[in-house]
C-alpha cells in the first residue's frame, strides 16, 4: 500500500541538480502525522513545489538558450518548474475534502521534460489504497 504525502514531503525531477521539499498549505483540512495532508492539486509551480536548484534539460527554453549563447555546451540555469497538471494518479479511493489524495507513487510532470518523484513522504505511518 502507498503512503499518504504530506507537507515537508522530498521530491526530486531527473533534470535538477537538487532536492526540493513539497509544501501543503496549513489551510488544509486533513492533517497526518501533524502536518497538513496533500492532495493531487498540490502542483502549482513555486507555491507547491520549489525550485530544484539548476535544470539541465535541453527542452527548456533558458536551457536552450544558454547553451545556444555557450556554442553548444550545455549550460545549467535556475530551476523554475513548470508544473501545469496535477499529480497523477493519486489515491482516488481517498479524499481529503474532496479531492483525490496524493500518495508517495504518484508522479507529477514538468512542462520543460521532468517527471517529478516523491522520495520522502514526509510520514510512515498512514497508508492510503
Amino acid at each position: 500500500m502507498a503512503l499518504w504525502v504530506v507537507n515537508g514531503a522530498k521530491m526530486t525531477c531527473p533534470f535538477g541538480s537538487a532536492p526540493a521539499s513539497l509544501v501543503v498549505l496549513p489551510a488544509r483540512m486533513v492533517n497526518v502525522a501533524n502536518q497538513p495532508a496533500a492532495t493531487i492539486m498540490d502542483h502549482a509551480p513555486m507555491l507547491n513545489i520549489p525550485t530544484f536548484g539548476l535544470c539541465k534539460t535541453p527542452t527548456n527554453p533558458q536551457v536552450a538558450a544558454a547553451t545556444a549563447a555557450a556554442a553548444g555546451v550545455l549550460t545549467q540555469v535556475p530551476c523554475l518548474p513548470n508544473t501545469t497538471t496535477p499529480w497523477a494518479p493519486g489515491a482516488v479511493t481517498a479524499m481529503d475534502t474532496q479531492q483525490v489524495v496524493l500518495n508517495n507513487t504518484s508522479k507529477c510532470a514538468c512542462l520543460w521534460g521532468g517527471v517529478i518523484s516523491i522520495t520522502d513522504p514526509g510520514q510512515t505511518a498512514t497508508q492510503v489504497p
